[in-house]
């Protein structure tokens, strides 16, 4: 940043800031190219979510926007009377958005090419890999998961790397049926039983994955009132592997005979090969509305990884490397040029790893050279979110300039510090665009400062900004 701040106030910010807070802060005007106001915008904080605009920005930068990620079903040999000697592959290009539906349509189209008969087995074939885990949560969960929100990541998987799990009610006193959401049988064992109760009694059914031996199993308990059907969705220990499970059944249902087990092979298939079946995943566009508007930390993680596969000399084994290719393109886009900046620590692109760090002029130069890219800032500025029509009720609070005038993306987090930030867009009065950004961290003193405390600062200071201009 090489022009000097008009103005330096931040009055709330400030305010939090003497009671133990970290802050860094900027507002920066994009029609005249100078900063309105500043507090501490070099210092690199945890942003949280906030990441989520680097791996977007990044993404928009590498591919076009409606570039989408491939799956394909290839045969190993040609079908002979119906039969496929060999294994079936199924490969991937690191699609995020893949789902069960798309499974389906895969083992629709084995189906169509008239095989009936598979006699080797299902060999899952990851755009690159194996991948270590990456933090603690998702380490704990190669071994059990009781929530969605933990997956390791693979360079394939199913419905965000999860197994799906409708709950539904049966008679009273009977076990509730619980099955695979796109399959008539879940391809994992289950054990326990769910109780169905009265309609009046309370709902405590629960539903969490442990895995033996590499193997997952669902184990089950509780109660579910009559006249409910739910479903859950809870983190395999192997995406790569369970979407390879969830395949076989499907094409299993569909009555193909399928003789052989599944396996995982990393690396290029063998040139025989021939391609059986193909869907496309999401256009890369209405990937970043689901990664933005929702905070989906898979899709950020693996776009991220796939940032790697496409920029690094080999394919990333971990998260951190390829969360270094985006650093890379953060410093990139410095205002003062990457040069004149060191590039700021990035261990994911979803901002699940509290190690991440990024500062306001980080984020004002992504904002800025974004708003000047006329080919992509359409759909980039098309990801974030204007607070009166924001999915969380913390950001749908202040006064009609907050709520109308704002575009945003938010990141928070509580362990092991509070975060609070925002960064986005403000029009000004006049048409006129403004780029800003925020972020709260719990400070040496002081670890969490309430988030309610953080927003309610911020939306203040960037309130009366918006008073001025």
């Amino acid at each position: 940043m090489t022009a000097s701040p008009a103005r330096a106030e931040f009055e709330h910010l400030r305010k939090l800031q003497s009671q133990g807070a970290e802050i860094t802060a900027a507002v920066y005007d994009l029609d005249d190219n100078k900063l309105i106001q500043t507090l501490n915008p070099a210092q690199r904080l945890a942003p949280a979510s906030v990441t989520k605009i680097a791996i977007t920005a990044a993404s928009l930068d590498a591919w076009p926007a409606d570039k989408s990620f491939k799956t394909r079903l290839l045969g190993l040999g040609a079908p002979r009377q119906n039969v496929l000697e060999g294994d079936l592959i199924l490969q991937s290009e690191g699609d995020a958005t893949l789902d069960h539906e798309s499974l389906w349509l895969l083992a629709a189209q084995l189906k169509g090419e008239g095989i009936d008969t598979v006699m080797g087995g299902m060999m899952v074939n990851p755009a690159y890999g194996p991948l270590t885990c990456d933090n603690q949560d998702r380490c704990e969960a190669t071994e059990r998961s009781d929530t969605a929100y933990n997956v390791p990541l693979a360079a394939i998987g199913v419905d965000y790397g999860t197994w799906c799990v409708n709950v539904r009610a049966s008679a009273v006193g009977d076990p509730a049926n619980v099955r695979g959401c796109g399959v008539a049988r879940l391809p994992i064992a289950v054990e326990g039983s769910i109780k169905t109760v009265a309609a009046k009694q309370k709902n405590t059914f629960w539903v969490e994955r442990v895995t033996r031996d590499g193997i997952d199993t669902l184990r089950v308990g509780g109660n579910i009132p009559m006249g409910e059907d739910q479903r859950v969705y809870r983190a395999m220990s192997s995406p790569a592997l369970g979407v390879g499970l969830l395949l076989k059944e499907m094409i299993g249902e569909l009555g193909v005979n399928f003789a052989g087990p599944v396996r995982l092979q990393y690396g290029q298939p063998a040139a025989s090969t021939h391609v059986i079946a193909e869907v496309e995943g999401l256009a890369l566009r209405e990937q970043l509305g689901r990664m933005m508007r929702y905070s989906n930390n898979y899709i950020a993680d693996l776009l991220t990884l796939n940032l790697g596969a496409a920029r690094l000399p080999k394919p990333p084994s971990q998260l951190a490397e390829a969360g270094d290719a985006l650093a890379s393109f953060v410093a990139s886009n410095s205002l003062a040029g990457a040069s004149a900046k060191a590039k700021p620590r990035l261990l994911s692109g979803s901002g699940l790893t509290p190690e991440n760090e990024l500062s306001a002029d980080d984020l004002i130069g992504l904002l800025a050279n974004q708003y000047r890219r006329t080919q992509t800032f359409p759909v980039f500025y098309g990801q974030f979110v204007v607070p009166r029509q924001a999915p969380f009720a913390f950001v749908r609070q202040g006064n009609a300039d907050w709520l109308d005038r704002v575009t945003l993306k938010t990141g928070t987090m509580n362990d092991p510090r509070s975060v609070c930030g925002i960064a986005g867009y403000l029009r000004k009065k006049n048409g006129g665009w403004m780029a800003f950004a925020v972020i709260v961290n719990g400070g040496p003193k002081v670890k969490r400062i309430p988030l309610y405390k953080s927003m309610e600062a911020a939306r203040n200071d960037i309130e009366a900004v918006l008073a001025r201009y």
